[in-house]
């Protein structure tokens, strides 16, 4: 698997607690103020590969695109997006990742066979037959 960058910086906000209050009765100190706080990207596309496996690819998918634009030529994070995008029936997203994807490694079977399989269910029969014909040069199933 490729290596995912260490992290990604998004905003925090500094909020205090008195040490009577209930968990919503937090209050916020300073909306100004912003500390680092590290997504582990790889952490991260490890956790849409579990929403994956349980069967909720519309959850992978919206983790998968955070992963993906922090490191867009990732194959594996595209591959999984594509996988994500196709079982939630997002075909024309499932198309553009995959269309992606085979731009980044031409050689790769399984992403012609998907992006055949994705322009199937959306009945543009035609352009799918030249995917599976190079999928199958492949050796892909």
């Amino acid at each position: 698997m490729p290596a995912l960058p260490l992290s990604v910086r998004v905003r925090m906000r500094r909020v205090r607690v008195s040490p009577g209050a209930k968990a919503g009765a937090a209050r916020c100190v300073d909306d100004d103020v912003s500390q680092p706080f590290e997504i582990d990207l790889h952490s991260e596309f490890l956790r849409a590969d579990l929403f994956l496996a349980m069967g909720q690819p519309a959850e992978a998918a919206r983790i998968l695109e955070t992963v993906v634009e922090g490191e867009p030529t990732n194959e594996a994070a595209l591959e999984a997006l594509a996988r994500a995008y196709f079982g939630s029936a997002q075909l024309t997203r499932a198309e553009d990742a995959l269309v992606r994807l085979v731009q980044l490694a031409p050689a790769n079977g399984w992403a012609r066979r998907a992006l055949a399989r994705t322009l199937e269910r959306q009945s543009r029969h035609d352009e799918a037959a030249a995917h599976h014909r190079m999928a199958d040069a492949l050796g892909a199933r």
